[in-house]
């Protein structure tokens, strides 16, 4: 039987697969790409290593991102980029606006 989970609805669910949860210092206003450093700082930077993990498991980072207006944006630069390819990790972005 897998861990208990308690949901963003409150409701407590079994988990069905592992996961690591790691999470970013909370920033405002947003800062994706040093979020993304600081996660990736706290583990290995050997790429074999993310290699043999890539080819077990499904790598994402899922980051939630609460903008102000509608018209507001977000940019990530080459640098974080380049380390989540490089790593195999898919970037999953929930983006919300203020009035939601």
């Amino acid at each position: 039987m897998g861990e208990q989970i308690m949901g963003s609805n409150g409701r407590i669910r079994v988990a069905r697969t592992g996961s690591w949860r790691l999470n970013a210092t909370e920033s405002k206003p947003q800062d994706l790409n040093a979020q993304i450093a600081e996660l990736l700082d706290q583990l290995t930077s050997d790429l074999h290593i993310w290699a043999h993990l890539n080819s077990r498991y499904q790598l994402d980072l899922f980051c939630g991102i609460f903008l102000n207006s509608s018209n507001e944006g977000l940019s990530l630069s080459p640098q974080s980029l380049r380390a989540l390819g490089e790593r195999g990790i898919e970037l999953d972005l929930d983006i919300y606006r203020a009035d939601d």
